[in-house]
């Protein structure tokens, strides 16, 4: 399942140019801003992994030595 709410965190995220605020909001209209789009939700999901594990690291419960016994 896609999170719907991509389109707006990554637009809080990153600094966007005109055309790429458009076509987040509009949609892809050729092939070509498919790639774009698609791209740009690839690095919505990498951002996404990045901040939830600053998220974790930063509660103490969730930080355990995996080589303790």
């Amino acid at each position: 399942m896609i999170d719907e709410n991509w389109k707006n965190q990554y637009k809080k995220w990153k600094n966007l140019k005109p055309y790429e605020i458009k076509l987040i909001d509009d949609g892809a209209k050729s092939q070509s801003q498919a790639w774009l789009l698609n791209s740009m939700w690839c690095e919505w999901i990498d951002l996404k992994r990045i901040n939830m594990s600053e998220l974790s690291t930063n509660d103490i419960s969730s930080c355990t030595d995996p080589w303790e016994g």
